[in-house]
């Protein structure tokens, strides 16, 4: 039931054309062909992006307990603009090379030329190109055609487990298009959001597990009539914390009985098929969505519940929680429930 992001430590892109500028400041990464028909301007760019590796040692070690067999990990970038044939693939090749960001814009007059470029890795070090900066036999791909998301959700976990074990350093992803595009004359631009960006669509490195646990004494919920509460949402938490909410369900018209207290205090069990997930409020975008290995909503005799970490979410927003729950008759119920948010503060 647990989803942890972590954001870039460093990003940029690097261009062909334009082989001497950084971009390390920029609000766009562009990963793109603009070769035109005469190659009078033809330009290739790649996009560069590293993550800490002590947070993905912490996350691995700290959160998910060091099963390295039980998570998985997703690069996500998001699409800010897009010239785009049908279909195309888009590679991350490992580094080679510890490179410097650099503080410079596509807008620079003069450029900006200290930091990372096509030709250098630092201000005063060039790229070793003798065979490639990049590696290849490990790497990880997206494909997309007409249909799809266009943004890049891809499957690193393979990349993430070698960075943890030592086998390849981490000196972050080259992304890139495919050898056969990059040298096309069709034109194929993609810009995702930077870490730079001031939009709530920063480059992620997004880890999920299951961690949960259902082992109860609850009587279980096995019908729609049922109020599900939140009962101890503070509404604000600092962006460090990891906090662990809880839900108490009851029937919405509970038989009566011969009891002391009131039947409508009954806590009852949501079912082991339920799950939970964050909507940005403002927005209305999944931040993040209902999975059914990885947002399991767990319970014990108390009540059913789930953690969220908030270090892994963007400070200064609003979040609503959002739950469903799978009945034994396969009728599906979801909850969303305006009331249901919080803010996470600096």
């Amino acid at each position: 039931m647990a989803v942890y992001k972590i954001f870039p430590e460093k990003d940029t892109f690097i261009s062909k054309y334009r082989s001497t500028q950084n971009f390390g400041r920029d609000e766009i990464l562009e990963i793109s062909n603009e070769t035109d028909v005469t190659a009078l301007n033809a330009d290739v760019n790649r996009a560069l992006i590293q993550f800490s590796n002590s947070q993905i040692l912490d996350v691995i070690n700290n959160k998910i307990n060091g099963n390295v067999n039980t998570y998985s990990s997703s690069l996500k970038l998001f699409l800010a603009e897009a010239t785009l044939p049908v279909n195309y693939t888009i590679f991350a090749h490992p580094l080679l090379q510890s490179w410097d960001m650099g503080l410079g814009k596509s807008s620079d007059i003069p450029i900006t030329t200290a930091g990372c470029t096509w030709i250098n890795k630092t201000s005063t070090n060039t790229w070793q190109i003798t065979g490639s900066y990049f590696l290849s036999a490990v790497s990880s791909s997206q494909s997309f055609n007409y249909i799809s998301n266009k943004d890049i959700n891809m499957d690193i976990t393979n990349l993430t487990s070698r960075w943890y074990n030592d086998s390849v350093n981490n000196f972050g992803l080259l992304l890139k298009l495919s050898s056969s595009i990059e040298n096309s004359t069709t034109p194929l631009i993609t810009k995702f959001f930077s870490m730079d960006t001031h939009t709530i669509y920063p480059p992620q490195l997004e880890f999920k597990w299951d961690d949960s646990a259902y082992s109860t004494t609850l009587t279980q919920i096995t019908t729609s009539d049922f109020t599900p509460v939140i009962t101890n949402n503070k509404s604000e938490f600092e962006e460090n914390t990891i906090y662990t909410f809880r839900i108490k369900a009851r029937d919405r018209f509970p038989a009566r009985a011969f009891q002391t207290s009131s039947v409508y205090l009954n806590t009852k069990a949501l079912p082991s098929s339920s799950y939970w997930a964050l909507k940005d409020t403002k927005t209305e975008e999944m931040v993040i969505d209902f999975d059914i290995k990885n947002t399991k909503i767990s319970c014990d005799n108390t009540s059913n519940y789930f953690k969220v970490y908030m270090d892994g979410l963007e400070p200064e927003r609003y979040y609503q929680i959002l739950y469903k729950t799978v009945l034994s008759n396969g009728e599906t119920v979801v909850i969303d429930d305006e009331s249901n948010y919080f803010k996470v503060v600096r």
